[in-house]
């Protein structure tokens, strides 16, 4: 044990930073949770407010709303997880079949873009792009259509958030893809050429079985993120005609908890999340052990 450490101990100072801010802001802050169970006022401090035990969350599954957003967050997170697995693994299928590499480097580059802009900056972008005098309302106008209120409807406001943020990532998620793509064996190839494999065929019978592993690791991996919807995308597009359809756990949190000064139930609506977001977590785990013998530890 003395020979481990007189050799690893310079890793372990390089480390220490990292683990030293991470205690600081990931695992101290966690002690703020007991406001979680009291009826907490901000000039009595934690020790000094009341103490209400489960009170919060009780408040929380009678609230009006709260049902609501819950069930808000579940479509609108389901909804990304699931086009943000399929439109990737269909890109990266296609690009692959580019044999060009000037072609394929300029479509990376371009699609990739997205994934760096802030959505403070897009949603001002999305605003003025998608309002009732904007460019895709007065393109449809073109052809007769009436305007649709993109941002203002509740059912066009949750297809607006799903399209603009598969738009967004979908060329960053997939490079994971096509990594995965690069190392199938050619000799695949080959051989269902030899025997008379259309391309359609060599997609089905051999690219996809072998990027099965990898897209089931990244859909059961994703589980664990299925309460996080998009809080800074929600956050800079919807407004008070779409709260009904739009607002999710993580927005309903900034909004009544922060806003209206209740941090007791803000913070009680964030735990409920947190826990439930955990136990997400090791399931999708557990699914990627059975079903692609994916282990972190």
């Amino acid at each position: 044990m003395r020979d481990y450490w007189v050799r690893t101990w310079p890793y372990h100072v390089l480390l220490l930073p990292a683990v030293i801010l991470c205690l600081i802001f990931s695992y101290v802050p966690m002690f703020g949770l007991v406001i979680a169970f009291q009826n907490y006022e901000p000039w009595m401090g934690i020790f000094g407010s009341e103490w209400v035990g489960l009170e919060q969350f009780r408040y929380l599954f009678s609230y009006p709303d709260s049902v609501q957003v819950i069930v808000n967050t579940l479509i609108i997170a389901t909804a990304k997880l699931v086009f943000q697995l399929v439109v990737p693994i269909i890109f990266a299928l296609m690009l692959n079949e580019l044999r060009k590499m000037l072609l394929k480097r300029v479509i990376q580059t371009l699609v990739y873009l997205p994934h760096f802009i802030s959505w403070v900056v897009l949603g001002g972008i999305l605003i003025d792009i998608l309002g009732t005098g904007g460019i895709v309302n007065r393109f449809l106008g073109l052809f007769g259509v009436e305007p649709i209120f993109f941002l203002g409807n509740g059912d066009w406001f949750r297809v607006t958030l799903v399209v603009s943020d598969v738009w967004k990532e979908f060329g960053f998620s997939a490079i994971i893809f096509l990594a995965a793509l690069s190392n199938i064996n050619p000799a695949l190839y080959e051989a269902a050429e030899i025997d008379g494999a259309t391309k359609w065929q060599q997609t089905m019978y051999v690219t996809l079985p072998s990027i099965l592993p990898i897209i089931v690791v990244v859909g059961t991996l994703s589980l664990g993120r299925i309460l996080d919807a998009g809080f800074d995308q929600i956050l800079n597009l919807y407004n008070p005609l779409v709260y009904a359809k739009a607002d999710i756990i993580d927005t309903f949190v900034y909004r009544v908890g922060l806003t209206k000064g209740e941090f007791s139930f803000g913070t009680a609506v964030g735990l409920f999340k947190s826990t439930v977001g955990f136990f997400l977590i090791l399931l999708s785990y557990w699914l990627a052990y059975r079903i692609a013998n994916y282990r972190i530890f």
